[in-house]
Order: structure tokens, then sequence, then C-alpha cells
């Protein structure tokens, strides 16, 4: 079955050139040291303490993200193209967030059914009228992309909120490049270790209007018990920015300030994780103890910038990805570069009647849901299931999704028994401020369970390194 998907070492028997210098080697490498290299790489990420903390679950809190030594490689060509498709995605995605909060032209155009935007429960009245500086709404934005073939890219979604893993991105090749330093001489790998950096620049671009010196820029994290924390502590010391909770955080008069040992100190850019609802108790839930009450009031005077800007959420539900492949028609008047995966939206009686006659073949999500909950993967599911899913669907059609089951491209990974092909994504990520940037490479998770195709790290997917070949 698995000669049916994409491998992304091989063609037509032979091995890809990206590849060659990692088929050399795999080849010199005994078994012995391969399983002592893993042990290595696990326990650097305990020793570093990079923990992925799953909710619900009965087990250790802090267990290791699976790493997969075997990187995934992309030449420069392949990435070029990516990169110019993720920025021109990244410009039409927050093109539509400003519209759609102003005059929302592109509801007025009839390209996107109004209740799709005013319905949606990412939809920010709050913030409706308001445009945020440079009109960035999202500033940093994941875009997860599935291979289907040499040259056959699709987006499988947006992540225009506070998406996850570029820790994970980091980390990957600080360990890889302790391990194996040989397979880094000759500068061949274009590095990521600029994402720090370009981050600060990004956030730093998009100061408030009331700003006028350099800014202060902080992370604001729900705290140590949420399953990103490691993450937010460690961009904090990469970014040499403070780490802050809402306690931390007051407002005063006409501005945002940080209590420090030195005395209040005035925050102008806040690259907050912490979700809408929870980050002004004022504003959207009076029991939230994570936010900071009056926040709300200083973002749309102009006092604070917070990064990705409440409301962003509205972008990437994943009944209006649908639509995205059209803002880039309708704002930015060019024909998208990358493709959407081809879906059915079952709020349409037309799209309900085929998927529910097609169930057994189509992956099924929630327009909401996220860390791969709340799907079916149709043939991988039991006759039971399927009927169980069925069910769900026809109680509230809108709320779901279908699209073909992707023959999503595989990569070589070590197993117990040597190595094997196992599914990827990837996640590149793109920061948008004064310019659009985006560092060679991105996340590329794995499903490490023989024919799965869900590589979510809470459904017990795996990470590894990305390269992106230097010309």
């Amino acid at each position: 079955m698995e000669n049916r998907y994409f491998n992304e070492m091989y063609e037509n028997g032979a091995i890809r050139p990206p590849y060659r210098r990692l088929a050399e080697w795999t080849e010199t490498m005994p078994a012995e040291l391969r399983n002592l290299k893993q042990a290595e790489a696990e326990e650097l990420f305990r020793r570093i303490g990079i923990t992925f903390a799953v909710y619900g679950e009965g087990g250790d809190p802090d267990r290791l993200i699976p790493f997969d030594m075997f990187p995934r490689v992309f030449t420069q060509r392949e990435w070029r193209r990516l990169e110019r498709g993720i920025k021109q995605r990244a410009r039409a995605l927050n093109a539509f967030l400003v519209d759609v909060y102003n005059r929302a032209e592109i509801v007025r155009a009839g390209r996107i059914p109004s209740s799709l935007v005013y319905r949606n429960e990412a939809f920010e009245t709050a913030v409706a009228g308001f445009t945020p500086p440079r009109g960035v709404f999202s500033h940093i934005i994941g875009v997860d992309l599935v291979r289907t073939g040499p040259d056959e890219f699709f987006v499988l979604e947006d992540n225009c909120r506070t998406p996850s893993g570029v820790s994970y991105m980091l980390e990957n090749r600080e360990i890889m490049m302790r391990m194996f330093p040989e397979l880094f001489r000759g500068d061949r790998i274009e590095p990521v270790d600029g994402y720090s950096d370009a981050l600060r620049r990004t956030m730093a671009s998009v100061a408030p209007a009331k700003c006028d010196r350099e800014p202060t820029v902080v992370i604001l994290t729900p705290g140590p018990l949420n399953s990103a924390y490691y993450e937010h502590s460690f961009l904090a010391d990469l970014m040499g920015v403070e780490l802050v909770e809402g306690q931390d955080l007051f407002v005063e008069g006409e501005f945002v300030w940080m209590r420090t040992t030195q005395g209040p100190q005035r925050v102008d850019v806040i690259y907050r994780r912490v979700d809408d609802a929870f980050i002004d108790p004022l504003c959207f839930r009076p029991e939230s103890m994570l936010g900071v009450p009056g926040l709300m009031d200083v973002y749309r005077s102009g006092g604070v910038t917070i990064a990705s800007a409440p409301g962003a959420g509205v972008a990437d539900d994943k009944a209006i990805y649908c639509f995205v492949p059209e803002m880039v028609r309708f704002y930015l008047g060019e024909e998208p570069i990358l493709q959407n995966v081809p879906t059915w939206q079952c709020g349409r009686a037309e799209d309900l009647k085929y998927v529910l006659d097609h169930l057994p073949e189509l992956v099924v999500k929630e327009v909401h849901g996220s860390g791969g909950y709340g799907m079916l993967v149709g043939p991988r599911s039991t006759a039971e299931q399927v009927a169980a899913f069925r069910d769900k669907i026809l109680a509230a059609p809108g709320n779901y999704i279908a699209q073909p089951t992707l023959a999503l491209s595989t990569c070589p990974t070590f197993v117990e028994d040597g190595i094997a092909p196992r599914h990827v994504d990837l996640r590149p990520y793109c920061l948008v401020g004064e310019r659009i940037e985006l560092v060679p490479g991105g996340l590329t998770r794995v499903a490490l369970t023989e024919g799965s195709l869900v590589v979510n790290s809470s459904q017990g997917g795996g990470v590894k390194d990305t390269w992106v070949l230097a010309e």
C-alpha cells in the first residue's frame, strides 16, 4: 500500500538528489550507533526541558515529543515556490481581516457568505471598525502544508492566532547540529536560528501609534500549566524580552504597564499566547484570571499592540479556509500559488449529500477543531465509527467540512528495525509586520505509526529537522 505515496527520498527507484548525502550517511551508520544517538537526542530534549503536555492525559504531563533523527530535505527551488505562496496567502488573509472588521467589501461583493463571517464564534465585535498598526491582524501565521507528489503541495489549513511548534523547529536543528556536525559542514543547509531576531523585529515594527521610543515587547503566557509553556519561555529567552502573566501587567491611563523591581515599565507590544476570550475580563470572559483588565480599551485607543490581534481567528476557521483562494484573487488580483485541498462544506445541502454518500472515503473535520481532535479519517475507521460520526454531522451539518483522503508524501524515518517511510506534513512560520519574513524551513511533523495520516503531536506524532539546501 505504501507505494501509492510519493516517497520524498526516492523517485522511480533512484535516490532523489537532495537526499544523496543522507543516503550515504545512513548506510555507514551501524544500528548500535543509531540507537545510541536516538537515546542521546531524548536525553538532550529531557535535559533542555522540551516537553509537550497533553490535556486530559493521565500520564506524564511533561512527556517528550518524539524526535526522529532523519531530516526532511527541500531544494532551494522547492522552497522558493513555497515561500512565495505562503507570503501571498499571508497578505490575503490580513487584507481579509482588515476588510471584514471594516467595510466588508468581500461580503458585499458576494464572494464570501456573511453568515460564515458574522456568525463565526471567532469574530470579535470588540474590534469592529478598528485597524491595527500597519494593517496587520495576524503577525505569526503557521501554514500547514502537505505534499502529494514531486511538485504537488496543498495547504491543509491556516493558523492565524497563536500557532505553536516553532521552538521544536529551532531545537530540532540545534540537536542535529550537536549530534551530527559533519552533516552541516560546507554550509549547504540554510540556517533557521535567525527566527528569534526576525520575530523581535516583526513585533517592534508594529508598535502602536502612541509609542515614541524603542518599543518594549513582552510575551504574555497563561502560565506554566499551559501545554506550550516551554515554547513561551524559550522564545522570551531568545528574543531577550520579558515573559509575563496577566497579573504582571496593569492598565493605568492610556497605557499598559509591567510590574518590575525598578517600578512600573510601559509596555508597547504584547505577543500574547492567551486566547481572545481570556485577555481582558472587562471585555470578554469576566471570570478570566489570565488577562489584563482594561487591556482592550488601551488597544483600541492606540496605546498598545496585541499580536496576533483579537479577532484574527475568524481567518483560520476551517469553513473560511475554503475561500482563501478567492481572497487572493479579490484583494491581490493574483492567482493562488498554493492550492487548497478540495473541500466540501456540510452546511451546503449538495455538499452534505455527497459527504454522507462517501463518508468512508473522506476525512471529516470540525470547523473549529484543532490538534487532530474531533475528526474522522474514513478509510481508517470502523463501520461503527463512521455511523456514529454520520449522526454528529446530521445533528449540526454546518460544524463540519470534509476533504478527500490525500496521499500524503512519506519521508524516511528511523524505526525499531531500521528505516521506513512515514507520512509527514510541514508548518512554516510566516512573520508579518513592516515586511513579511520566513526562515527557510519549518516544523516537519511525522506520523510515527505505520500507515497513520495523523501527524499531530497531541495524537502521538513526532517531529523532524527540516532542511532547505543552499544553492
